[in-house]
């Protein structure tokens, strides 16, 4: 326990440090620019959409019980038939356990972290067309 302050308190001075470096940067101030640069890194892809491909070794809920990884390379060449994956456009990954196993397979989709379920190819198209051709959220999937 002491040890795990020490170690805090240390992270608390190097932060203290780096702020007193950079003129003196208030928290507001760090958050906001964090956020600039997370916009930034994410920017690279208009959007960028991971599949939860998980499968639990003990067999209990998970989305790979839900063919999660066909349906992720069905999603994958549609982007690409659409030429969605055209100058950065759209890139669709896979994606280890994402920790929403109850609430069946699903996908979340950056910049704006929507997260989705589906059930068929049908929720997959109309994900594809409505929120990454046409920018509109599916509220009828979101979760």
């Amino acid at each position: 326990m002491r040890l795990a302050l020490k170690s805090k308190e240390k992270s608390v001075k190097r932060k203290e440090k780096a702020y007193m470096k950079c003129g003196g940067i208030t928290d507001i101030k760090f958050f906001f620019f964090s956020f600039l640069l997370y916009l930034f890194a994410m920017s690279y892809y208009r959007y960028h959409i991971f599949f939860c491909i998980n499968q639990r070794e003990d067999g209990s809920a998970c989305c790979a019980n839900h063919d999660s990884q066909a349906m992720r390379d069905y999603a994958k060449e549609k982007v690409k038939s659409l030429g969605l994956n055209a100058d950065a456009r759209v890139r669709v990954n896979t994606a280890g356990c994402l920790d929403r196993c109850a609430e069946g397979p699903v996908i979340v989709v950056y910049p704006e972290g929507t997260w989705y379920t589906y059930v068929d190819k049908d929720d997959v198209d109309e994900i594809i067309n409505q929120h990454l051709v046409h920018g509109r959220i599916v509220e009828r999937l979101k979760i």
